[in-house]
């Protein structure tokens, strides 16, 4: 059975999708299989990959709001060795409204992933920055929650809220869920307010907080318009060991 992680967080332009991309990417590397689901309206995750919608035969708004779907066929295989998508289009943008009128609308993706979890060692879910039904589903269905947060003040209260709402998730749909951890992205050890505000998480949030920091650089951006994890844009950069060092600490259960 698939190890379910749900990367998550309300806030935008934190670096959720670059997480799944290169945590994907570096764990197919390793030889786990791996699917990725888009579950971001603005399918950052898809497009990352260069997957032409035109091509696609459903997404997971399809999957969705179509119950008898099997999601076998809309799995965009190898995009890259070990690595599968579950691709999103901007039709998922109306999936929160049509959603409310679902009976266990927070059930759906679990569902989903329930038929998939056989064929793989990880699922890594890319959520949108919002904590409606989508990003409920993705908590409902997950084991795990990864939250990757900026190095700012501002960013602290958004953690807060969203564990909140990880609180409500295991009282309500998914008891089993936990909180794998925090971690800091768009770090500038030169910058004194990043330092203040990595030393303020950690001691807020303790062992909860990765060891591992995601360090600010532009070769993210120039990746992803390459349409490329970083990962294999830049190998042997050094923010590149960023990534291999959560990883590592991921599948050595840091907490």
């Amino acid at each position: 059975m698939a190890r379910i992680i749900a990367v998550a967080n309300q806030k935008g332009g934190v670096g959720k999708t670059t997480t799944v991309v290169n945590v994907g990417a570096i764990l197919a590397e390793k030889g786990y299989r791996v699917l990725l689901v888009d579950l971001d309206p603005q399918a950052a995750l898809t497009a990352s990959f260069g997957a032409n919608p035109s091509t696609f035969k459903g997404s997971t708004y399809h999957l969705l709001l179509a119950h008898e779907l099997d999601p076998q066929p809309l799995v965009l295989r190898q995009v890259r060795p070990h690595l599968d998508l579950l691709p999103a289009t901007v039709d998922l943008s109306g999936a929160e409204v049509e959603l409310v009128s679902q009976i266990g609308r927070e059930y759906l993706l679990q569902e989903i992933s329930a038929s998939l979890a056989d064929d793989y060692d990880f699922i890594l879910i890319d959520c949108g920055p919002s904590l409606g039904l989508l990003t409920v589903n993705a908590l409902t269905a997950a084991d795990e929650v990864l939250i990757p947060v900026l190095s700012e003040y501002l960013a602290l209260r958004g953690v807060g809220i969203l564990l909140d709402t990880v609180g409500r998730v295991r009282d309500h749909t998914n008891e089993h869920l936990a909180v794998l951890g925090i971690v800091v992205t768009s770090y500038d050890a030169n910058a004194l307010h990043n330092r203040e505000v990595l030393a303020e998480i950690r001691e807020m949030f303790g062992r909860r907080v990765f060891n591992s920091v995601i360090r600010r650089n532009t070769r993210y951006a120039e990746a992803a318009a390459a349409n490329m994890p970083v990962t294999e844009y830049a190998p042997e950069h050094a923010i590149t060991n960023d990534y291999r060092s959560l990883v590592e600490e991921i599948l050595n259960d840091h907490l």
